[in-house]
């Protein structure tokens, strides 16, 4: 009898569940227009999280790479966000609250107007977004955060802590 046999089947299943595991941590992007139709049409949407980038910027792929493809932020976000990539400087217009925003070619890139709208001005790559579940600014969180101070600004948002205490107090907590 090859005992060998049944322990490399064994081998093989773990590491093939122990891979999908995994994988299924990683964050599902979605455009902001697929992330808007869910929040009107599920039963009960979950909150907007949204990535303002560009493809030059530095401290957005770090963060990307860091941050974002953390097993437990992915998991975190996934499970209370809809969670949305927006080009600082794409070019596709996007309609939210009956209007418009293009991009404006300015200087050597130019700009979204989305991005600057949610952004409140402040061009800053990356800025992160936070949006309750009717779409309502809740705030932007601009420069790069790494995963442990990123997931608590993530459920002070998500956990909706935001509604019974300031930050200040929120992250005093926490100390």
């Amino acid at each position: 009898m090859n005992t060998k046999s049944p322990l490399k089947y064994i081998l093989i299943a773990f590491i093939t569940l122990f891979s999908a595991t995994l994988s299924a941590q990683e964050v599902t992007w979605l455009t902001w227009n697929e992330a808007a139709k869910l929040a009107k049409t599920e039963k009960e949407p979950k909150k907007i999280f949204v990535d303002i980038y560009t493809d030059w910027c530095g401290w957005c792929k770090k963060m990307d790479k860091d941050t974002f493809q953390n097993a437990e932020v992915a998991a975190y976000m996934t499970e209370n966000y809809y969670m949305v990539k927006l080009d600082g400087e794409g070019k596709e217009p996007i309609e939210f609250k009956g209007k418009t925003f293009k991009f404006v070619p300015s200087g050597r890139n130019g700009y979204h107007e989305f991005a600057a709208a949610l952004m409140q001005g402040k061009m800053s790559y990356p800025t992160t977004i936070f949006l309750d579940e009717k779409m309502n600014m809740l705030s932007p969180v601009p420069g790069y955060q790494k995963p442990e101070p990123f997931l608590k600004i993530a459920k002070y948002f998500g956990e909706d802590t935001h509604k019974e205490k300031d930050w200040k107090a929120y992250e005093e907590e926490g100390k």
